[in-house]
């Protein structure tokens, strides 16, 4: 299922216009005008400070750290960042495009239904989804490059190649720390290879493969440092590095949600020219709050492992929806959950389409629509035409609590074919094969 983009194809023709169009917003500013900002600047900053033998970290954890990733990605800015900003911004911008486009096809290649989409129902989920699109190119961020690579590494793990696949959850983890939460899905299903591949990769990622540009103390030192500047400091004014936004509307995790609601805390926060503004239910302490947390997480977790079928019930369609779950969990499960994040819903998207395209019940297809069409209501709210105040109630959280609700209902209710294992009705096998 796996295709290059064809200049036969007219929706290909708008994905390439798409690309260009936003490529142009990365590097127009910068030819044209007064330089590109958001992140693209710090990428840049960092690249060049390896390639100078500079300190990515100040020498106190506690000061403000412009950079917040490991040291491996400064490693790898460093390479186009020799070349210049713009050499820089082009490579983001054709990487945040392959990884759209492959994006795409391994969510419909995995998506269990076992058939081929026609174009436009393959399009759908990147028309859902384009404003975050629009987020990775325009701010720089590496969410979608991060999708791709975990897309690809499931793929390979389902192809039976679990070291292979190991080592890309790693690289996807040693870029940006919060793909680590599919290490605990791997060890639950018995993953061992994978696991032992992603543990292993992580270390050389971390440690080995800096060592030769940084040096091997110099690397560990810097190590040190971002932990404890950004995993190891909590606090009532926030965690990590970017305190102004931990309780503020921008994020929509849980863990943030959560304390919006159960703490007086302000969620504009990030703004001090708005007023403070408060949304709390209940009003408990700091450590009462991460209780609660604590025990919602593990409410899902157990949720979650409940709903899992057996390896004796699995199917390429169950392990679609179980997929799609874990991504719905990995995105809210991050302690800084911004709107650019909730571009990991793609593939649950993905998936929930081929449901209520293909699933043979009319009424199944009919209400995994509307569940659909009720999350991307939610996901409309993050417009600016709407107040900020509605995003603090975590739309995109409860937008993913739908998509992962209706996978969960799937999961539970497969169709009568595949709990008995007799084929599908004549008029579904017609049906399949026009479709075809």
């Amino acid at each position: 299922m796996l295709r290059y983009p064809s200049l036969r194809a007219p929706l290909d023709i708008l994905f390439l216009v798409c690309c260009i169009a936003l490529t142009a917003d990365v590097l127009a500013p910068e030819i044209w005008g007064s330089g590109k900002t958001k992140d693209y600047p710090l990428w840049f900053w960092a690249g060049q400070q390896v390639l100078h033998g500079g300190d990515l970290y100040p020498s106190d954890p506690r000061a403000y750290f412009e950079f917040i990733y490991p040291p491996l990605p400064a490693v790898l800015l460093a390479i186009p960042a020799y070349f210049g900003k713009l050499f820089l911004y082009t490579c983001l911008s054709v990487l945040n495009a392959v990884a759209w486009w492959m994006t795409a096809q391994f969510s419909n290649a995995m998506a269990g239904s076992g058939q081929r989409p026609g174009p436009w129902l393959f399009a759908l989920p990147g028309f859902a989804t384009v404003t975050f699109v629009f987020d990775m190119f325009d701010l720089g961020q590496p969410n979608l490059v991060l999708l791709a690579m975990m897309l690809f590494a499931f793929w390979l793990l389902q192809h039976e190649r679990p070291w292979m696949a190991g080592s890309m959850f790693a690289l996807a983890t040693a870029i940006k720390v919060f793909p680590v939460a599919v290490f605990p899905y791997l060890l639950w299903r018995r993953r061992w290879a994978a696991a032992a591949s992603m543990t292993i990769f992580t270390a050389i990622f971390l440690f080995a493969l800096p060592a030769p540009v940084r040096g091997f103390q110099h690397n560990v030192s810097e190590l040190k440092t971002w932990f404890q500047g950004m995993v190891g400091t909590s606090s009532e004014q926030g965690f990590g590095q970017r305190g102004e936004q931990n309780w503020s509307w921008v994020n929509q995790s849980i863990i943030a949600v959560t304390h919006r609601l159960t703490r007086p805390v302000n969620y504009n926060q990030d703004n001090a020219a708005k007023p403070s503004a408060t949304m709390n239910l209940i009003d408990v302490s700091f450590k009462t709050a991460n209780w609660i947390v604590l025990a919602i997480s593990l409410a899902i977790g157990l949720g979650f492992i409940a709903v899992m079928p057996p390896r004796a019930r699995m199917t390429p369609r169950s392990d679609a929806e179980e997929l799609g779950i874990l991504f719905c969990l990995m995105t809210v499960a991050s302690p800084l959950a911004r709107q650019y994040y909730f571009m990991w819903l793609f593939f649950p998207i993905t998936v929930l389409i081929h449901r209520a395209a293909y699933d043979p019940r009319v009424a199944v297809r009919a209400g995994t629509w509307a569940g659909l069409a009720v999350a991307g209501l939610l996901m409309c709210l993050s417009f600016p035409v709407f107040p900020n105040d509605l995003q603090a109630y975590g739309n995109n959280l409860a937008a993913a609590a739908v998509i992962a609700g209706e996978l969960v209902w799937h999961i539970l209710h497969p169709p009568p074919d595949e709990v008995t294992g007799s084929p599908p009705p004549a008029e579904l096998q017609t049906e399949q094969q026009n479709q075809s």
